[in-house]
C-alpha cells in the first residue's frame, strides 16, 4: 500500500434551497451557518457545483477533483475507467433535509444528458430514509392509466397531482430511483442519497410556490416529458435482499442486505454488533464509500500507521481509495453501515 493512500474524510458542501430546514443540526448535530435553511449536504462530491475538500492526513486541503487528477485509478479503480476518461468522479453522496416538498422532477439517462446537457451525465440514484415524520410520503412514478398525453393534459389543466403515485415511507426504507423515474421527496424526510455524479434535474411541477426571489422557479416540461418512464407505474418500497457474507463476518453476528445494484453502483447495508470487525480489501477494482448511519466505528488499514485510523459516527461517510489494500472496520458500538462500490 502506498504511504499516501488511506481512508479519506471530507468537508461537506452545503446547499441552501427553499425546501430545506435545520435538521442536519437538530437531528444529526451538524454545525450549520447561524441563519437560513440547509437542504443538502454534499458529503463526497467532485462536481462543478460542489467540490468537497479532504480534511485528514496527507491530502488535507485537496479538493476531491484535484485528488482524482493526482491519483487516477488508484483512487477510483479500474471499474471506473470510463469516469477517469471523462475526467469526472463517478459518484456523489448527499444528505437531504426535506422539511418541505421538493419539486416533482425527473433525471435523464446518460444518452439524453450527453446529447442535451454538454458533458453532464444522467442521474440514477437511490435513497435511504434516515428519519421520517408520521405519515411521510414520496412521489414515485405515475398512477395506472397515465401516459405522456394524459400527463401533459393534466399539467395544462392544473391537476397534475391526480397523475402522481404517492408512496408512504418510514425510517429504514430504501428506494432505488433509475433515471427516467418521476419522483419527489415530500416534507418531513431526512434522507441519505447515493447517485451518479450529476446535477441534471428536469423540474416538471413545483406545487404552485414561489422561490426565494419571489418568482416561480423554472420548469423543464418538454425535456421532462422526453425522458419520463411512463412504465414506472405505482412502484412499491424496494425490498432488501439477504446478502451472503464471509464466514468470518457471519460468525460475529454481522447481518448484510443488498439494497441497490445497477451499472453505476452497488449499495449494501451492514449491521455490526458492538466489537464486531469487518475485514475487506480494496484490490484496485473500485473505491469504496462507507457511511455510518447508526453507532460509531473505527476504520483502519492493515499495515498503515496508526494515524491512518479514522473514527466515524452517525451520520458520516468516508472514502477508501481503490488501491488501498486490506482494511478493517471495527464497530465501537452496535452500528448500521452503508457500503457503496462499483462492480464490473
Amino acid at each position: 500500500m502506498s504511504k499516501n493512500l488511506y481512508p479519506l474524510l471530507f468537508e461537506p458542501v452545503l446547499k441552501s434551497y427553499i425546501w430545506g430546514g435545520r435538521k442536519l443540526q437538530s437531528a444529526l448535530g451538524r454545525s450549520l451557518p447561524p441563519d437560513g435553511v440547509i437542504a443538502e449536504s454534499w458529503e463526497i462530491a467532485a462536481h462543478n457545483d460542489g467540490d468537497c475538500t479532504v480534511r485528514n492526513g496527507y491530502y488535507a486541503g485537496h479538493t476531491l477533483s484535484r485528488l482524482q487528477a493526482e491519483l487516477g485509478a488508484d483512487l477510483c479503480g479500474s471499474a471506473n475507467a470510463w469516469a477517469l476518461e471523462r475526467g469526472i468522479f463517478p459518484l456523489l453522496i448527499k444528505l437531504l433535509d426535506a422539511t418541505q416538498a421538493l419539486s416533482v422532477q425527473v433525471h435523464p439517462d446518460d444518452a439524453y444528458a450527453l446529447a442535451h446537457e454538454g458533458n453532464e451525465l444522467g442521474k440514477t440514484e437511490m435513497w435511504v430514509v434516515l428519519q421520517a415524520k408520521p405519515g411521510a410520503r414520496l412521489v414515485l412514478g405515475v398512477r395506472k392509466g397515465v401516459d405522456a398525453g394524459s400527463f401533459r393534459q393534466a399539467l395544462a389543466e392544473g391537476r397534475l397531482e391526480d397523475c402522481l403515485h404517492y408512496l408512504p415511507v418510514q425510517s429504514g426504507d430504501h428506494v432505488c430511483v433509475p433515471a427516467g423515474t418521476l419522483h419527489a421527496i415530500l416534507g418531513g424526510l431526512l434522507i441519505a442519497e447515493i447517485q451518479q455524479n450529476s446535477n441534471t434535474t428536469y423540474r416538471v411541477y413545483d406545487w404552485g410556490r414561489l422561490g426565494a426571489d419571489g418568482k416561480e422557479r423554472p420548469l423543464h416540461i418538454d425535456k421532462a416529458l422526453a425522458v419520463i418512464d411512463f412504465s414506472c407505474v405505482e412502484p412499491a418500497v424496494c425490498p432488501a435482499a439477504a446478502l451472503p457474507l464471509p464466514e468470518q463476518a457471519a460468525a460475529q453476528g454481522i447481518i448484510g442486505e443488498l439494497l441497490c445494484r445497477n451499472r453505476y453502483f452497488t449499495t449494501e447495508r451492514l449491521r455490526l454488533p458492538a466489537g464486531a470487525i469487518w475485514e475487506g480489501c480494496c484490490d484496485g477494482s473500485s473505491l469504496e464509500i462507507w457511511g455510518a448511519l447508526e453507532g460509531s466505528l473505527a476504520v483502519s488499514t492493515e499495515s498503515g500507521p496508526a494515524e491512518h485510523e479514522i473514527l466515524l459516527a452517525a451520520v458520516s461517510f468516508c472514502l477508501l481509495p481503490a488501491a488501498l489494500g486490506k482494511y478493517r472496520i471495527r464497530a465501537k458500538t452496535g452500528a448500521t453501515l452503508l457500503r457503496t462500490r462499483v462492480e464490473t
